[in-house]
């Protein structure tokens, strides 16, 4: 372990430093560029040499004469730059190819063109030294207002192009359900007439746990519920009353409550137990099918419905994406 975290200190200090040398070579070539093009306005150029003859001649001679040389000297260290950091990619397995890094830093590619009319291409270079700048800490461009307003116009624009394809997507959807004159029957063929039988285990199996679970975490209030419902059943019986005012009748029909709701309970207990039974599956597995196989009997009026509803709701998501939620952010 302390072997491999000294490997990676070292290799992170060797990408600190090639990350300096390359920022400072990004500035140098852009200020060449910069002051070769100033270097070729013939009124600045006279002023310059008005101002300092001598390094006017100096740069001429030396540097304007051999830019091209001294260009290419600059091209190369950048396309060594964009090879190693290929290579590096390769090796850690950064992307999911291995050819999408050019992709990735199009712009430090397009840098590397040494053509004359492709120089101001270099430009593109600046994003390449923002990145690494920011990579070391050294600057924080979300801090920085023109990273702000660029930020807010790429969110608006982002947001106006994606609700525009999605309005579009959304009109062709609800353009295809009003052409189409049998759609509930296509779905019902191709998609769910297929998995019938596994729909219809899991309808049965859905009914059976939910049952299950329902008895048997509020079995006690279900029982005294039972015991109340015999309880007044019995105290609002005629006959009852009438063998209570017999000598021991009260002592009887207590004796009968008590047998009856005792009875009514085990009943209960028994009918609920017996949901776990194979032949309540098979019931609760016919019931199923029947009503899955009435679900699935379309006709040409429920199909009009069911079609007019998903154009509605398609409408409804239309009228939420076209609301503007970029003006309430930036209000």
């Amino acid at each position: 372990m302390p072997a491999t975290r000294t490997t990676s200190s070292a290799r992170e200090r060797i990408h600190l430093w090639w990350d300096l040398f390359i920022i400072v070579l990004v500035i140098a070539n852009l200020a060449l560029l910069l002051f070769d093009s100033l270097f070729l306005i013939p009124p600045l150029n006279t002023a310059f040499e008005a101002v300092t003859p001598g390094l006017h001649a100096a740069y001429e001679q030396n540097i304007h004469a051999n830019f091209l040389s001294i260009d290419l000297a600059f091209v190369a260290v950048f396309l060594l730059d964009v090879l190693a950091g290929w290579a590096v990619a390769i090796a850690e397995r950064r992307y999911h190819r291995w050819f999408f890094y050019p992709f990735v830093h199009w712009y430090d590619v397009l840098g590397c063109i040494p053509l004359s009319g492709f120089r101001l291409l270099r430009v593109l270079r600046v994003v390449s030294l923002l990145f690494r700048l920011q990579r070391l800490g050294l600057i924080d461009v979300r801090r920085w207002y023109l990273y702000g307003v660029a930020a807010k116009y790429l969110d608006i624009l982002l947001e106006e192009l994606t609700d525009r394809i999605s309005l579009r997507m959304l009109d062709n959807v609800q353009q295809q359900l009003r052409d189409s004159d049998d759609l509930s029957s296509s779905v019902i063929e191709r998609v769910v007439e297929p998995r019938k039988q596994a729909l219809i285990q899991e309808i049965s199996l859905r009914l059976e746990t939910m049952a299950g679970d329902i008895y048997t975490q509020n079995r006690d209030d279900t029982l005294r519920y039972v015991r109340g419902l015999v309880s007044r059943t019995l105290a609002e019986s005629p006959e009852l009353q009438r063998v209570s005012r017999l000598p021991m009748g009260t002592q009887l029909t207590k004796g009968l409550e008590s047998s009856l709701s005792d009875l009514a309970c085990h009943l209960v207990d028994e009918a609920l137990a017996g949901l776990r039974s194979k032949e309540f599956s098979a019931l609760v597995g016919h019931l199923a099918e029947s009503g899955f196989d009435a679900w699935a009997r379309t006709d040409p009026r429920t199909e009009q419905i069911t079609e007019q509803v998903l154009i509605d709701m398609l409408e409804l998501l239309k009228e939420r994406i076209a609301v503007k939620s970029w003006q309430k952010k930036y209000e």
